[in-house]
């Protein structure tokens, strides 16, 4: 069975929405990090507004390690009109969410990612679908945003499998079924 990967960078108070406006330059831990944690994923799992925000940004990026690995991975897109933009090795999502979901973890491969996307993520949360959250936690107060996990978040008991420091002050966590 394949793993479904929560990725987010997050700032001390818990927002995840774009981190440009707080989220210093990213260091060679960080960097590494991902590279780590997106070399293990053959998949990745998208809602409609971060693809249609990437699909503007990443095919032209050189920004790596994460250009070449979004560009060259099937991304699998949850929305119910299809995107005005195409980007390559995309797929629009049109089955309920849990169904294919479950259906990709029973399939053969690596880890299924989820980057960005807030909603979907919350989403693939509360069906119980995400086995481990890979989370960087970013010493700087957001103050507003919307973060990761809201008020809806159901009591779910989680195990600590990794923890990591960067240079720059970053925290790696990495969480999973206990």
């Amino acid at each position: 069975m394949r793993d479904v990967v929560l990725y987010a960078l997050l700032s001390l108070d818990g927002v995840a929405e774009e981190p440009g406006d707080w989220m210093f330059e990213a260091d060679h831990d960080v960097v590494e990090n991902l590279a780590a944690v997106i070399s293990r994923q053959d998949d990745v799992l998208l809602g409609r507004g971060t693809y249609d925000y990437w699909a503007d940004y990443w095919p032209s990026s050189d920004v790596q390690p994460f250009a070449d690995f979004i560009n060259q991975t099937p991304k699998h897109v949850f929305t119910s009109t299809p995107p005005a933009r195409t980007w390559s090795r995309s797929v629009v999502v049109d089955a309920p969410l849990e169904a294919y979901v479950q259906q990709l973890k029973g399939g053969t491969g690596g880890d299924i990612g989820v980057h960005g996307s807030i909603r979907l993520a919350r989403s693939l949360l509360a069906a119980d679908l995400v086995d481990r959250l890979e989370l960087v936690v970013v010493p700087t107060l957001a103050g507003s945003g919307r973060r990761l996990l809201g008020d809806d978040s159901a009591l779910r008991r989680l195990g600590l499998h990794t923890v990591a420091r960067s240079g720059t002050g970053c925290v790696f966590l990495g969480y999973g079924r206990p």
